[in-house]
């Protein structure tokens, strides 16, 4: 996974470069985030409305997946135009819908106890992934940005092989479903799935945002004057790369005092580090980077146990299609929330305060968990630990 989630942000993380080189406008530069969002959604969208990740063999439908991502990101050193890079980000984003929700589903067919831990570390590995990039750039200091992407190309065509070649499904394997896009409709009438799930949508709608433009809120900081860990594309990694400690510790918490409890009380420390970091914008330079930390772990700690609550209460035999609607409309608001931060920015003058429009997110969130602790099917949440 950790292979596989480099080309996730490998065109984000050199967004300079591009719209230097390519002659790309601001809005435009976005865009290469947004359109790999995009095709996640529709990916995954797709996958969810024939079943596919209920249907076919895991272990082929992730490594099949990892290769086609590892192509679709190497067409980026073929400098393709805006068109066509635009083309190349949106099939990145379609070809990860058929790698992530289906390893999550894997994963759980490792786990019954423990579930909550063992997803923890999978989304870590996503975590460490997407923040890759951004030490690629930082280590590389003056060299070209297709460093950048070739090394990205590479980790995940080790991923593909690794996959393909070294895993198998788990002991405690799902059943399998037929093909039947009623199926997905079953899945969203399912009312403790979906407070679960919009638990996901409040947290989704922060995450993204943050992780695709931290890396211009730390350049305007150190614009200022105030530049943590020496460069921004430094601190966007420790920032982003410091959720890996959020999902094991998340898993952990999850495991032992509830799947409930620890997405609210994340959500609940990650708000308030969105709506804190802006008055530490101008420094001091140890308090930008302590929010910043904190805000990397919690904003990403609670993301797995949304996934474990899911296989815990969905129909067993749709799990792979549970997983992937959930975080196809996940995604889907995160096209919205990417778009929107650079406008607000825009609007106020500068990132400083950008981020607190992301607060909705975490409040509607915790609401969400909250009032699922209290129903009666949270006792199916990590062996009754709601």
């Amino acid at each position: 996974m950790i292979g596989a989630m480099t080309c996730w942000f490998s065109a984000t993380a050199i967004l300079p470069e591009l719209i230097r080189d390519w002659g790309l406008t601001p809005a435009q530069a976005g865009w290469l985030t947004n359109a790999v969002q995009i095709g996640f959604v529709l990916g995954a969208l797709a996958a969810s409305l024939v079943n596919l990740p209920d249907i076919m063999r895991l272990t082929r439908l992730i490594a099949g997946s990892a290769l086609l991502t590892a192509l679709a990101n190497a067409a980026l050193l073929l400098e393709p135009g805006f068109a066509g890079a635009i083309a190349a980000r949106f099939v990145t984003g379609a070809a990860l819908a058929g790698l992530y929700p289906p390893a999550m589903k894997l994963m759980a067919t490792w786990f019954v106890r423990g579930r909550g831990f063992a997803l923890g570390l999978l989304v870590g590995g996503l975590t460490l992934g997407s923040s890759m990039p951004h030490l690629f750039r930082a280590l590389g200091g003056g060299l070209d940005w297709r460093v950048v992407v070739i090394a990205s190309t590479l980790a995940t065509l080790t991923s593909a092989l690794i996959f393909g070649l070294l895993v198998r499904e788990g002991p405690h394997a799902f059943g399998r479903a037929t093909f039947d896009p009623r199926q997905a409709l079953a899945v969203l009438r399912n009312r403790p799935v979906l407070l679960a799930n919009i638990g996901y949508f409040g947290h989704m709608w922060e995450l993204y945002a943050m992780w695709a433009w931290f890396l211009a809120f730390a350049t305007a900081a150190g614009q200022g004057g105030v530049m943590p860990f020496g460069s921004p594309s430094m601190f966007a990694f420790v920032a982003v790369g410091s959720g890996v400690a959020g999902c094991i510790g998340g898993g952990l918490l999850s495991d032992r005092i509830g799947r409930c409890l620890t997405t609210a009380g994340m959500m609940a420390v990650s708000g308030a580090c969105a709506a804190l970091i802006g008055f530490a914008f101008d420094g001091p330079e140890w308090l930008l980077a302590l929010i910043a930390v904190i805000w990397g772990v919690s904003i990403i700690g609670d993301s797995a146990q949304f996934s474990a609550s899911v296989t815990e209460l969905a129909d067993q035999r749709l799990i792979g299609t549970a997983l992937t609607l959930q975080v196809s409309i996940g995604f889907a608001l995160t096209v919205l929330a990417i778009w929107l931060m650079p406008q607000i920015a825009g609007l106020l003058g500068g990132w400083q305060w950008t981020f607190l429009a992301l607060l909705p997110g975490p409040a509607v969130g915790a609401w969400a968990m909250l009032r699922l602790r209290r129903m009666p099917e949270a006792a199916l949440l990590a062996g009754g630990r709601r």
